[in-house]
């Protein structure tokens, strides 16, 4: 068996137990507010449209959008009452799913309730049953077939969209599909997506059970078929590992060199004695507000993001000034403790091929300016919304042919199959060296610099304990070894995973 197989294989019963906990909590839940909701509209003529219309309008909105929306909410809520609130991880992900079972559910019911002959009605009215035992022995035995065809739909949707929990903090398949599209893995992306789809046709093929039986009036159908599913969402309700100890949980943004810092982090809290928990693919603000609510507990950040996104600063002074400033100003506004740089920077910087480069006579963004109408610039999902892209623009003024977007992985295929004349590459990432591309200098200074800086949360502001830990890390990973770790991920051929990078940066 390959090592990568063998990692994602490793790696699957914890997140398809995890994976099962949210989605089959969705659904219950839609189920719970679906049903009298449908109940209701059926009833009602007047709440049917706007019912049917909001549950409609939810579908309407990427899942993935919808999931991103609660962490603010979630945020901002815990902030204006003074409650806990955990805005990552679990509850967002778990209101967002809810919400985007609910259209099948409430639909189908609203179907199978005013499908039921009329007649029918009118015979149970006129043996005098009330309303509550007309529901409960007429329609909604003779409406279960469709209503459990809703259910059906919903789950499948769910399942499907839970994978991208890991967006918000959530373990889940997505973890196997999103770490293995930013290092190309692509065994990790089959078995995230194969599992996902099993998962998905087993519930799907459980319900279809209980609906046959209730069709066929078949009640071992019906209860092999709840006890089924009853008996998985209880297995995934279990602890996943052993309990007793403290938990840390470690956060990762959604490219290689923070998988592989993540893994490092988590290898020497571990032999320090402490339990470990991941939270990967999170976007750059969103990683640092969780750790400043307590959601996690310890992550890499650069100091050039939060110097800019953080703390709104424009100006860019030199790298030791700014851990400095950042030191200070992190800790008195929001209690977080910068440990210190783990020894290298990771820089935005534009790169081209080099033979591109050379025959446009480009060295520097300078030099860039004269020539980028007639070229295109592929960027790394986050830049061109970030003020260091407006910093850029303002000192050099760029206006490129075209503007697209992409995960870091398929930015660097861009440059290097054509796509794209100029990227945003990272200072750090070894497939610079491997593609032979140039980085373009920058004299007059738009971009800061971006020193690796070890972040701990509020709450370990006085935990000597973990800071011990971590303290072996500060300083001690130069550029170069950053870069060959990560070109271990990230090249074509003998890949290896994050945590075996981890091991061989920090041995």
């Amino acid at each position: 068996m390959s090592p990568t197989l063998a990692d994602a294989l490793a790696a699957l019963p914890v997140l398809a137990r995890a994976h099962l906990l949210l989605s089959g909590s969705a659904v219950l839940i839609g189920v719970a507010l679906g049903l009298p909701l449908a109940i209701l509209s059926a009833r009602h003529p007047r709440l049917r449209t706007p019912v049917l219309g909001l549950a409609g309008l939810v579908q309407t909105v990427p899942a993935l959008a919808l999931l991103a929306l609660f962490y603010p909410a979630l945020l901002i809520l815990g902030q204006a009452t003074g409650l806990a609130i955990p805005a990552l991880g679990f509850l967002p992900a778990l209101i967002a799913l809810s919400l985007y079972a609910l259209l099948p559910i409430v639909r189908n019911g609203v179907a199978a309730l005013q499908g039921i002959d009329p007649a029918v009605l009118e015979a149970a009215d006129g043996l005098g049953m009330t309303a509550r035992q007309r529901l409960t022995l007429i329609e909604l035995p003779l409406g279960a077939p469709v209503i459990l065809a809703g259910i059906r739909t919903a789950s499948v949707w769910t399942i499907g969209a839970a994978t991208l929990a890991t967006t918000v903090g959530q373990p889940s398949l997505g973890d196997l599909i999103f770490s293995g599209l930013q290092t190309e893995n692509w065994v990790r992306v089959l078995t995230g997506c194969a599992a996902a789809a099993a998962l998905a046709l087993a519930v799907d093929g459980l319900l279809a059970l209980v609906e046959t039986g209730l069709r066929r009036r078949s009640r071992w159908r019906v209860r092999t078929g709840l006890m089924a599913l009853a008996t998985a969402l209880g297995l995934a309700m279990l602890p996943a590992g052993p309990s007793g100890g403290e938990t840390i949980v470690v956060g990762a943004k959604n490219f290689s060199e923070q998988y592989i810092l993540a893994s490092a982090i988590e290898r020497r809290l571990q032999a320090a004695g402490f339990r470990t928990e991941r939270r990967d693919n999170l976007g750059s603000t969103v990683a640092y507000q969780a750790l400043a609510a307590g959601d996690i507990d310890v992550y890499v950040d650069y100091s050039g993001t939060l110097w800019a996104n953080i703390l709104g600063r424009t100006d860019t002074p030199p790298a030791n000034r700014m851990r400095q400033v950042l030191t200070e100003e992190l800790r008195r506004r929001d209690g977080v403790t910068l440990l210190g740089p783990l020894g290298f920077e990771n820089a935005y910087a534009l790169a081209m091929r080099r033979s591109r480069a050379a025959a446009l006579g480009v060295r520097s963004l300078g030099d860039l300016t004269l020539v980028a109408p007639q070229l295109r610039l592929g960027a790394d999902l986050e830049f061109l919304t970030r003020p260091e892209w407006r910093a850029v623009q303002g000192a050099y003024r760029l206006r490129f042919a075209a503007q697209t977007s992409y995960s870091p992985t398929f930015m660097y295929r861009a440059v290097a199959n054509g796509s794209a004349d100029v990227i945003t590459a990272f200072s750090s990432d070894g497939r610079i060296a491997a593609l032979d591309l140039v980085t373009l200098g920058d004299p007059r200074r738009a971009l800061p610099s971006y020193d690796a800086v070890l972040l701990l949360a509020p709450r370990h502001d006085a935990d000597s304990r973990l800071a011990e830990a971590l303290r072996p890390l500060i300083g001690a990973i130069p550029v170069g070894r950053m870069r060959q770790a990560n070109l271990l991920v990230d090249r074509d051929t003998d890949k290896r995973t994050p945590a075996e990078a981890a091991r061989w940066l920090d041995p």
